[in-house]
């Protein structure tokens, strides 16, 4: 099988001329915390990128396929985001919400123009985990509850709130976080007891919802807090009908109905501007980042007027959240997703990687499963398709050999051993033929 090779690109990256890879490396080990982990044996350091591509030191190209950690939406260096940027940058760099500015209240309002129902409040802040935190913050104050459900093998972010949503042994410490959450069962058809055929997969899940409001709470809760599909868990598509049987034990309970949009939002998922109207649902507090601000640090959380209002009791402050750049470069990633037709660019080439990967499941038996919609897709390698033992070595050399041949993707699920592929927005056919390639060279040579 021939290597494969990356689709053509009209780019010259700048010489680089900082210090040297093995400078940068001795520093981040002496001058950097330990805990931030890197990608791959050998890491890589990137220094330009260009669209859907990144670049190292040395001037070779990648193609981005996990998108910045599905950060990157419409593509790095976008030219007229960074003009935006620049153009603000140049004319005022910081003020906080307690003066007037047109950037913050007109990137509210567009923001708003893109959400259903009353979700029309916007509070900005400057990441998923900040975002979470304050929603549920707003879920207890609004409802005078405190009891949250959240779901296993759930990401929610790294502060000891989000630590406590999320549900995955992999990121929480042995650290006091878990006050007053409690985990249902993981809505997953293809590890957990109901598959994607059983009738009524979705209520089935959902019933563990209203078991553990009646078993574990008081009888009344504060939120239902879940992803519309779960990312670092490995790409998880919940059953038709989940959230809508959840929401409603929710708000049966007393409950409002968090979406995490952190990383589904902004048209990701190809056939909607959002995850959770996949599922036919809408919630009472959307949570968004990543994608939102294209690599900037903006976050926001969208909700009702009247859950808005309890948090205006006492003073609630972000210094830097709605800051001026930021929320010009917000504005104009929502302008380029609706002129480029982004969304549309994410239903056809997630549908193309889909039929390549059910081509490649066809021939592999290594691949046990292919899930996901638009560009946001997990591939779940097992040793055996009727065990469905985690290949975690093999996800590991997949991994790996991808980089070597050119293409970044990640990693994810509990064990490991699920390849998530979610890359820029703004991706074309040849770059989906490529990771296509890429996959299927690496799992041959297994």
């Amino acid at each position: 099988m021939k290597k494969p090779h990356l689709p053509p690109y009209n780019h010259q990256p700048k010489p680089y001329t900082g210090p040297s890879y093995r400078e940068v490396m001795e520093m981040r080990k002496h001058y950097l915390s330990p805990a931030l982990l890197t990608y791959y044996k050998n890491p890589i350091m990137i220094v330009e990128g260009s669209m859907q591509y990144v670049y190292d030191e040395k001037e070779r190209r990648y193609l981005d396929g996990i998108g910045g950690i599905v950060t990157i939406s419409v593509g790095h260096c976008h030219p007229y985001v960074t003009q935006k940027a620049r153009e603000q940058l140049e004319t005022l760099q910081h003020t906080s919400t307690i003066y007037l500015h047109p950037n913050i209240t007109e990137f509210a309002r567009m923001l708003a123009q893109k959400m259903p129902g009353d979700l029309s409040v916007c509070y900005f802040v400057n990441s998923g985990s900040e975002a979470n935190d304050l929603a549920l913050l707003m879920a207890r104050l609004y409802t005078g509850n405190y009891d949250i459900i959240a779901l296993r093998n759930g990401y929610h972010g790294g502060i000891a709130s989000a630590m406590g949503l999320t549900a995955h042994s992999t990121w929480k410490f042995n650290y006091p976080h878990n006050f007053g959450i409690h985990h249902a069962i993981a809505p997953d058809p293809y590890r957990g007891p109901w598959g994607r055929n059983e009738p009524d997969a979705g209520a089935k899940y959902a019933a563990d919802i209203q078991d553990l409001i009646e078993y574990a709470t008081p009888g009344r809760v504060a939120a239902f807090f879940a992803e519309s599909i779960q990312g670092v868990g490995g790409a998880v598509v919940y059953p038709e009908d989940y959230l809508k049987n959840a929401y409603h034990y929710t708000r049966k309970a007393g409950g409002v109905c968090i979406a995490d949009e952190v990383q589904t939002g902004f048209g990701r998922t190809g056939t909607h501007y959002w995850g959770f109207e996949t599922q036919g649902v809408i919630p009472d507090i959307v949570t968004m980042a990543k994608g939102i601000g294209n690599g900037a640090p903006l976050a926001a959380v969208v909700t009702t007027p009247e859950i808005a209002k309890p948090l205006a009791e006492r003073i609630h402050f972000n210094t830097f959240g709605g800051n001026p750049v930021s929320c010009a470069i917000g504005k104009a990633v929502l302008e380029v997703i609706d002129r480029k037709h982004l969304q549309q660019n994410c239903l056809e080439r997630g549908n193309q990687l889909m039929e390549g990967l059910k081509t490649l499941m066809s021939k592999y038996d290594l691949v046990g499963d292919i899930r996901g919609k638009g560009l946001m897709i997990g591939v779940e390698l097992v040793r055996d398709l009727k065990t469905k033992e985690p290949a975690k070595d093999e996800c590991a050399y997949v991994f790996e050999r991808a980089k070597e041949l050119g293409l970044l993707i990640g990693k994810g699920g509990l064990y490991g051993n699920v390849l998530r592929i979610k890359p820029p927005m703004c991706i074309a056919p040849p770059d989906v033929d490529f990771i296509l390639e890429v996959l299927e060279t690496s799992l041959k040579e297994i």
